[in-house]
């Protein structure tokens, strides 16, 4: 068959791409998780300022597609600071630019989880901490957050399968991961089918093992 010959022949460039896939959603996870916390915070706080700011955040991102941030990101914001001698290619190029772009993205919709998560934490929680005398902050730190975090586990674990699959859209720039890889592998053999059809079978097989683990992370929980 045409597409195991073009798995055998191009597999250490497929499986290559999947790590840099793997590993940007990882990174852009992990920054999403901390914008997230902090802008769900903001959405949950007295200070209208703070609800204010988060509010404008999350309604821009939410309200722009995924392709547009990416385009703004490498070519307009890297456009605005050359003359300031910044470059994206100084800090690894179109890897760290939808590494960004993916962080802010995710961010916004984490900043959602983590608000609906605060919020379906029983009010009073915080005014028993309160009533004890525990500032608002060491409340919300020790004793809201945890529980809130608990809750949205299943939210956050998807929110990573929705990154995980959002990484194709970097293809534009020129990013090296497995769609790009998929483009480039077409370029020299001319299987589209093919190719693309390996490309879809590996983010599915993927796909379906991370929700498989993760389905027995929130059973996990669920147990204690």
């Amino acid at each position: 068959m045409q597409i195991i010959n073009v798995l055998t022949q191009y597999y250490p460039s497929f499986f290559k791409a999947l790590g840099v896939t793997l590993q940007m959603t990882v990174i852009s996870l992990f920054f999403a998780t901390i914008l997230g916390v902090i802008f769900g915070l903001f959405k949950v706080s007295d200070f209208k300022a703070l609800k204010f700011i988060a509010n404008i955040y999350i309604d821009i991102i939410r309200g722009t597609p995924l392709l547009v941030q990416v385009f703004i990101m490498y070519y307009g914001v890297g456009s605005m600071l050359r003359p300031y001698g910044f470059q994206w290619n100084m800090i690894g190029g179109a890897f760290s630019a939808g590494c960004v772009t993916l962080s802010l993205n995710a961010g916004a919709y984490m900043a959602e989880i983590i608000r609906g998560g605060i919020e379906a934490v029983d009010k009073g929680q915080m005014e028993a901490a309160r009533s004890l005398g525990l500032p608002y902050g060491v409340a919300m730190r020790k004793i809201i957050l945890p529980q809130a975090i608990r809750i949205v586990i299943p939210s956050v674990l998807n929110q990573f399968i929705i990154t995980l699959k959002d990484t194709t859209i970097l293809s534009v720039i020129g990013c090296g991961e497995l769609m790009r890889q998929g483009q480039l592998i077409v370029a020299r053999n001319y299987q589209s089918f093919q190719t693309y059809a390996i490309v879809a079978v590996m983010y599915y097989v993927v796909v379906i093992v991370l929700t498989k683990a993760f389905q027995l992370v929130e059973r996990r929980l669920s147990n204690k």
